[in-house]
């Protein structure tokens, strides 16, 4: 077989979703009770979504693929990603009288955000929606939300993915957490073939039961990944491979919200890889990325694009330790 020529830089697969965030309030409200906010807005939410127009602001050439309905939410992500600029949108799936993936999100000072979601039409996610021609050569494939899209937990996702080892893509695995089952049973199977699983501190707890991150990403390793990164939030960074161990500290920021920051870490972490940076400067671009998203309330607004983080990083630098 003649392999492709390449079309994408990154191909992002999984989620999308609508997000209706607000600005942070003073307090979550009693039965009854209205709390005032200075802003309620609709924003573009998702993993797969979320970076994708992240990686469009560094020029890179994106394919997403994944599912939406047919109502308005749904026409407000296909209008938002559509004028994306550098982004391929013709894999991108409606289903018939099905809302998109959608979230209420609920931010109050000095506390971490709260979520009320709904899969929707996320659950119709599966690969048959992937072109093969897209699998080429040293492609970055981006799997986000990963457990909310129940169809991906299916033998031919392991076929994709080992297609895709065979033409020489790189291969990342991102999870969110969706219901309560038995996690590693479904993740598990595409451990082998992930060049890094990239859950958060919170996430890897739910999946192993462990609740120290050297120790999260010791069993990901053991379990067959090439690489795992686990982050921490306001504790920064824990990168694990066979090669090399280090924990990398976060970059001190305005916090205003914190929809979308492991997207936009990822994000950092695939723009790096792109360059063929090595695996330190990866987290860092990613935790910079991080920062940067959570000046605002949105999971994309105020994420840097490559000059701003060039500039970012001429002026900060995170401390780095080996374990």
């Amino acid at each position: 077989m003649t392999l492709a020529v390449k079309k994408h830089d990154c191909l992002c697969l999984g989620i999308l979703f609508a997000d209706v965030v607000c600005q942070p309030i003073s307090h979550l409200p009693t039965p009854g009770e209205l709390v005032p906010t200075e802003r309620v807005e609709l924003s573009l939410g998702g993993c797969a979504s979320n970076v994708a127009i992240n990686l469009s602001r560094f020029n890179l050439s994106v394919g997403l693929s994944g599912c939406i309905g047919d109502d308005p939410f749904s026409d407000y992500i296909a209008g938002a990603l559509t004028k994306t600029p550098g982004i391929d949108v013709s894999r991108l799936r409606r289903v018939r009288n099905m809302g998109p993936g959608t979230s209420m999100i609920i931010n109050v000072h000095g506390e971490d955000r709260r979520f009320i979601s709904a899969n929707g039409a996320n659950a119709e996610y599966h690969l048959h929606d992937l072109p093969e021609e897209w699998l080429a050569p040293e492609t970055i494939i981006y799997i986000g939300g990963f457990l909310m899209t129940p169809k991906l937990e299916a033998p031919e996702t392991i076929d994709v993915l080992k297609l895709a080892r065979r033409r020489g893509c790189r291969i990342l695995l991102d999870v969110v957490l969706y219901g309560d089952r038995p996690y590693l049973d479904a993740i598990a199977p595409l451990l082998p073939y992930a060049d890094a699983f990239l859950p958060n501190d919170h996430e890897a707890e739910k999946i192993t039961g462990l609740t120290n991150p050297i120790e999260q990403a010791k069993f990901f390793l053991d379990a067959g990944t090439q690489a795992a990164i686990i982050t921490c939030g306001e504790k920064g960074t824990y990168y694990f491979s066979q090669r090399e161990k280090f924990h990398v500290d976060i970059f001190p920021t305005n916090y205003v919200g914190g929809t979308g920051a492991g997207d936009a870490f990822n994000s950092g972490y695939i723009a790096a890889l792109h360059e063929n940076l090595t695996p330190r400067e990866c987290v860092v671009w990613g935790n910079a990325l991080g920062a940067s998203c959570v000046r605002h309330i949105s999971a994309t607004q105020s994420v840097f694009n490559r000059d701003e983080l060039q500039r970012f990083l001429e002026t900060r630098s995170a401390q780095c330790r080996d374990l």
